[in-house]
């Protein structure tokens, strides 16, 4: 074996380790592919990653929410960063909860169930909406009233069937 043929296998060895290695250490958030869930959860039903739903609201970000301030909900565990968001949302959940459970908004209007990343959100006319990732919230807000109009007439047909079935 040549002294570049040996280097570009463990180079290719040792990208893989590092890889393997930041996959093992990073947690997962992909869907759950087999749940019938109208609610975006995890394994352990934590809804939006265990970000606060009311804190887009009121701070105007995405805030972590802590395990002491955790409420069930419609299928999902939701986190809260303080006792007053927490109240906030007990009194009024609907009016926080992320529209299409969570799940992308632009894929709910193309008919499928994608994990929303609670990074990647928009608040209109006082709904919250997720996307997968900020190349499809692009897309998404190119035609926004379109694509909510499109993706709220899909959802009731959507909302109970698994992703795996839809994507």
């Amino acid at each position: 074996m040549s002294k570049l043929t040996r280097r570009s296998v463990l180079t290719a060895i040792g990208l893989t380790l590092a890889a393997t290695t930041i996959t093992l250490s990073t947690p997962s958030y992909a869907v759950v592919d087999n749940a019938t869930s109208a609610v975006n959860t995890d394994e352990q039903f934590l809804a939006l990653r265990g970000y606060d739903p009311v804190a887009y609201f009121t701070s105007g970000a995405p805030e972590k929410g802590m395990k002491k301030f955790a409420v069930q909900h419609t299928g999902g565990t939701y986190y809260f960063s303080s006792a007053e968001n927490m109240k906030t949302f007990i009194a009024d959940p609907d009016r926080y909860l992320p529209q299409f459970g969570g799940f992308c908004a632009m894929g709910v209007a193309l008919g499928k169930k994608l994990d929303g990343d609670p990074n990647v959100w928009k608040i209109v006319d006082g709904k919250l909406y997720l996307n997968v990732n900020k190349d499809v919230s692009v897309a998404w807000n190119r035609n926004l009233t379109g694509n909510i109009e499109q993706a709220n007439e899909i959802w009731p047909d959507l909302k109970h069937q698994t992703p795996a079935s839809l994507n």
